[in-house]
């Protein structure tokens, strides 16, 4: 009896330890040991977009990159040190990417409020949400639970983040490599309804493109030379680049996509039916937005005894 009764404990215990290894995010993840933690992130959140509108913009991106490197897991957060080359420096992220001094600010909040308790990649994805709303978009319910990596991946990300210079097709693979359709892929899209770029990521979509309005080009030109000026801005979207709505799908109509990939969502391919549909339906849009946002941050979370929960998001523990 006694052998039977260890028996079974050693499959109890085994059993609850696998149960917690492949741990599935939840809403309510915090609810006991960081009751707060929305609260706290909003806070932050509401100071640093009334300080710079463009920082909800810059938090959506930042959310993005990070998860399609790895999957959702703070990675993009890593500094290099002299043994360790991150993503920070990657091609696609490398003086464009920001935003990390207001997860360390909502980080060091959250510490004091719950030690040792909530990961870098669940703050980044409540952060991300939060300036998205913040600017006028929608609101969604963040699946959280994720925990984060102990590496990053400078080769993943100068692979697997789509670049402005990719065609429909690539785009369309390169979401579904995540696991996101191509209806996901043209919503989430829309997310450049709000946001600056750099000269230096449309630069040729400007000066040699042809599927592009001649009078845009010419208006974006001025403050973006053929050579230089690389970390010049515009807005992605002209008409209003720190509110949350549709106008991103309208431009692309008239052709006034500011990135090559932008244009590509309308320009004959099989995206412009749905780009259409944006354009006349805003709430089709935001429902499709939100559902991809949360697909998205589902991306191969790190749950269970996988990672850590990181004290400083900069550094691995």
């Amino acid at each position: 009896m006694v052998s039977f009764r260890n028996h079974f404990a050693i499959i109890l215990i085994a059993s609850i330890l696998v149960s917690f290894a492949n741990a599935k995010l939840s809403t309510n993840f915090y609810d006991s040991t960081c009751p707060n933690l929305q609260k706290i992130v909003r806070k932050e959140m509401i100071a640093a977009v009334n300080k710079e509108q463009r920082i909800g913009a810059s938090l959506l991106r930042l959310f993005f990159h990070d998860c399609f490197v790895n999957g959702c897991d703070a990675g993009i957060l890593l500094d290099d040190t002299k043994t360790f080359r991150g993503e920070k420096t990657a091609g696609p992220n490398n003086n464009s990417i920001r935003g990390f001094q207001v997860i360390d600010n909502i980080k060091t909040r959250v510490e004091d409020a719950c030690p040792a308790t909530v990961s870098c990649a669940d703050i980044l994805a409540l952060a991300a949400r939060d300036g998205v709303v913040l600017l006028g978009g929608p609101a969604w319910e963040v699946l959280l639970g994720r925990r984060d990596a102990r590496t990053a991946s400078f080769n993943g990300a100068n692979t697997q983040i789509p670049p402005p210079s990719s065609n429909l097709s690539g785009l369309i693979s390169s979401f579904a490599a995540k696991g996101l359709s191509a209806r996901d892929m043209t919503a989430l899209s829309g997310g450049h309804t709000i946001g600056l770029a750099r000269c230096f990521s449309f630069r040729t979509h400007i000066y040699k493109d042809t599927d592009i309005d001649p009078a845009f080009a010419a208006e974006r030109r001025a403050d973006c030379p053929f050579k230089g000026g690389d970390n010049n801005l515009a807005p992605l979207d002209l008409q209003t680049p720190t509110r949350f709505e549709n106008n991103y799908y309208k431009n692309l109509l008239v052709k006034r996509g500011l990135l090559h990939s932008d244009q590509e969502l309308f320009n004959g391919g099989s995206q412009d039916g749905l780009v259409k549909i944006y354009t006349k339906n805003e709430g089709a849009f935001r429902g499709d937005f939100v559902n991809g946002m949360i697909k998205m941050g589902n991306i191969s979370p790190l749950t269970g005894t996988h990672g850590e929960i990181r004290l400083n998001c900069r550094v691995v523990n």
